[in-house]
């Protein structure tokens, strides 16, 4: 008899269930490292750990069953048909339309309406909902899916998210009030529950009248007679000052280049939003959000700081900078440099690549043309001897969407050891988890000149005006790209070796840019590593502003990022104590130590997960 793993029972039950409740003997189900997705019958639900923790199989559970409900109960031409072009307003509906499919499950099953509930608290955690404190850093599509669900199903919002829906719900019941109150008589008809979603987004002002979509007249008599009421109920309702702040907020906090008005504005917010899983993305697969929306909040912070022009700033590429003969020239350089250090490193990098695999879940794929020849399927070859011989694959699943960025100090102080060390160490750092699957980006920071550079004429032709900002040029560099392959930017670290490249450090900034980086980035998990051997020095903008200006931003910069921002901020300090600044981080006296405290500080990351 085979023997199958938990991993593979719960893939079957999971399996089984979805067949089931979508009345689907053709679905199947997969796990996957990557984000939940459904195309047609075919699922990818979140692969749980080894262990499977409780919180992870329930979370599952609950994408399954999503999946499932949406089969059964979901017309995906209907939806898309009937569907507002505005973005905000798109995102909205999916939401309301997924807490319908999932209400009806909910409605008829105690234990399916337990998983989507399990599943919602998980990602709720780590929505932006759960980190807001201002009215405009909640999500809108995700606070009326909470309240939609809510009335649907009469279950309580989740914890997580109960603070975060309580800055809008107020805004939200009163302008949306019979719109809310009616959906729960549609609930079994999609096409009359649109009709009713329809009339809800006109009182949110998210769309106007005139720009329904024409399905929404397409629902017979039962949904005019609903539409009808809604519209007078509207109708009367005056556009509170209030209510108008709030939809003009989200259309403003970021800036577009083509949008017309409030409306292109709030357009071009929602397509960003989209981009990272917010409900919208990619049609019918972006109904059930896969990944938390973000805010305005986690993007474009506003501190007591400027910079006197960014006209001279660059971000450049390392391979920009100097030609591949001389990448390969210094390259070799480096590596004669530490020929000795890289043993040390290299056993600390496979130490943490042991740590890694450790972690990771390992399956079989079955039934393959090639591979290893499958055991348990011999006795199939005995009992028919016609039957040909089945092999398996051992299949690896990654990391679940995890990137690193290494963000390293280029300011002249680093010049010598540290910086070779850095750059080896980096190096090293980029192969081990790229065997391990997880994606690595290695910048670096510093300025274009000494002493202000162009930046510095333009203020002096201006008649040196009190209190500029920050007066230089910076130069961020990128050394690897988080998709690149180690093997082709290998070359490119060597870069830092360059005499004159290393200049002054604006490391407010620089964290900025990495981080902003990150946030877009697909994957789940978001870890930045900062290498640094000082405060942030720029003589040029200190001589002229005060002497804590630069420090003062990166400490702005730090709490910001670690109180707000779901990246995970990690620091090491050479030779200067960087704890000061950072809530996690190290500092080590000797550069030698730069390898072994990378590899230390990533596995307790890791471990600690």
């Amino acid at each position: 008899m085979t023997e199958t793993s938990p991993l593979d029972r719960l893939k079957a039950v999971l399996a089984g269930t979805a067949r089931a409740l979508s009345d689907q003997p053709e679905v199947e189900l997969a796990f996957t490292a990557d984000a939940p997705v459904q195309s047609g019958k075919h699922m990818k639900v979140p692969m749980p750990g080894r262990q499977l923790p409780a919180d992870q199989v329930a979370e599952a559970r609950g994408f399954a069953d999503g999946f499932a409900l949406r089969l059964r109960h979901h017309d995906a031409a209907l939806h898309s048909r009937a569907a507002p072009v505005d973005a905000t307003a798109r995102a909205v509906w999916d939401a309301v339309e997924t807490a319908r499919v999932e209400a009806l499950g909910a409605r008829g099953y105690q234990g399916v309406g337990d998983n989507l509930a399990t599943a919602l608290d998980v990602r709720m955690r780590s929505d932006p909902i759960a980190r807001a404190r201002t009215r405009d850093e909640v999500p809108l599509s995700t606070a009326l899916g909470l309240i939609v669900r809510e009335r649907l199903t009469g279950r309580a919002v989740p914890a997580a998210a109960d603070p975060g829906l309580a800055l809008v719900r107020e805004w939200i019941e009163d302008k949306g009030a019979g719109g809310l109150d009616a959906l729960a008589l549609a609930l079994d008809d999609q096409r009359a529950f649109q009709g009713l979603a329809t009339r809800l987004l006109e009182d949110l002002e998210l769309i106007e009248g005139e720009h329904l979509p024409d399905e929404a007249d397409e629902g017979g008599a039962e949904e005019e007679g609903a539409d009808e009421q809604q519209q007078e109920e509207g109708e009367g309702e005056e556009q509170g000052p209030e209510g108008e702040a709030e939809v003009e907020a989200r259309g403003e906090e970021r800036q577009t280049d083509d949008g017309e008005g409030e409306e292109g504005e709030r357009g071009e917010e929602q397509a960003d939003d989209d981009a990272d899983g917010e409900p919208g993305d990619d049609g019918e697969e972006g109904m059930q959000p896969v990944r938390p929306n973000r805010p305005f909040a986690d993007l474009s912070p506003q501190f007591d700081y400027k910079a006197w022009t960014t006209r001279f700033d660059e971000v450049v590429a390392a391979t920009e900078l100097c030609d591949a003969d001389e990448l390969t020239r210094l390259r070799s350089y480096l590596d004669g440099q530490l020929v000795h250090l890289q043993s040390t490193v290299s056993k600390l990098a496979n130490r943490l690549q042991r740590r890694l695999m450790a972690q990771q879940s390992r399956s079989w794929d079955f039934d393959q043309e090639e591979g290893l020849l499958d055991a348990a399927r011999l006795a199939r070859v005995v009992v028919s001897p016609g039957s040909s011989l089945s092999y398996k694959i051992e299949r690896e699943t990654d990391f679940r969407d995890t990137v690193v960025t290494l963000l390293i100090d280029n300011s002249g102080s680093m010049r010598g050891r540290p910086i070779s060390i850095a750059a080896i160490s980096a190096d090293i750092l980029a192969r081990t988890l790229e065997r391990c699957g997880v994606k690595t980006e290695i910048l670096g920071f510093t300025t274009r000149a000494w002493k202000g550079g162009q930046a510095r004429e333009t203020w002096l032709a201006a008649g040196r005006p009190p209190q500029p900002g920050r007066l230089n040029d910076v130069r961020h560099i990128v050394y690897k790209r988080a998709d690149e392959p180690w093997r082709r930017a290998r070359a490119n670290l060597g870069l830092m070796m360059r005499e004159g490249l290393l200049k002054e450090n604006i490391d407010g900034e620089a964290l900025l840019w990495a981080h902003a980086r990150l946030l877009a980035r697909p994957e789940e998990r978001r870890i930045l590593m900062v290498i640094s051997d000082g405060a942030p020095v720029d003589d040029s903008t200190l001589s002229v502003n005060s002497g804590s200006y630069l420090e003062r931003h990166l400490r702005q910069v730090i709490a910001w990022i670690e109180g707000k921002s779901p990246v995970e901020l990690v620091a090491i300090g050479i030779g200067h104590d960087v704890t000061r600044y950072y809530a996690r981080a190290v500092t080590i006296m000797d550069a030698e130590q730069l390898g072994g405290t990378i590899i230390e500080q990533l596995a307790a990351l890791f471990d600690t997960d």
